[in-house]
């Protein structure tokens, strides 16, 4: 009987894991447990132990972009990763760090091209976008750092053609330090321009 509750637990975790990453690919949700929470609703879960990690609704997520978006997903993530060159390039005094969906490749066309950049004050960066000439509009995020604790970071958000830049500013000394990653609940991965260069021309 334990084996038989534990397989539908398990069934039941792979259904809610696949609605979640159907409502974020097709209804364009970024938050995680939004979609966790959608997804248990429509399906009439309310087990606790059904619900699906992060981690596996990204794999879902992952899985069904292969299925169904094809050389349309591809074409996407190239295009945004190629705008998240220009925008490194362009941000190079600050040690950019290419973070999130554009990066892991599961990015899709609402998605948001995410970057850390480190400066001794926000402002710096504030004063670089307009000598530019780049009009953003500037906010504050709250994120999650080890051991639980939580800090909240200036951004900044531009476009850049179509697509949309989503800076977070940390300060210069947390370089070595990445928060946690939302989906795998280790450090976040950070990529700098030379790995994403790389990732294109491997793709290319």
């Amino acid at each position: 009987m334990a084996r038989r509750a534990g397989t539908r637990s398990t069934q039941l975790r792979v259904r809610v894991a696949e609605e979640a990453a159907r409502i974020m690919r097709e209804q364009g949700v970024r938050d995680y447990l939004l979609a966790k929470r959608k997804a248990a609703d429509r399906l009439g879960v309310d087990d606790r132990t059904a619900l699906p990690a992060n981690q596996e609704i990204a794999a879902a997520l992952s899985a069904q972009q292969r299925l169904f978006g094809g050389t349309a997903h591809e074409t996407n993530l190239r295009s945004m990763r190629e705008s998240a060159l220009q925008a490194m390039d362009m941000l190079a005094g600050f040690s950019p760090r290419l973070v999130g969906a554009v990066l892991d490749g599961t990015a899709m066309p609402h998605s948001d091209v995410n970057i850390h950049v480190f400066a001794d004050s926000p402002e710096e960066v504030a004063f670089h976008l307009m000598e530019t000439g780049v009009r953003y509009r500037s906010g504050d995020r709250r994120i999650r750092l080890s051991a639980g604790r939580y800090a909240s970071y200036p951004t900044f958000v531009f476009e850049l053609g179509e697509t949309t830049v989503d800076l977070t500013v940390f300060p210069a000394a947390a370089l070595r330090q990445a928060p946690t990653c939302p989906v795998t609940g280790g450090p976040m991965r950070r990529a700098r321009r030379e790995e994403l260069a790389e990732l294109l021309a491997g793709a290319a």
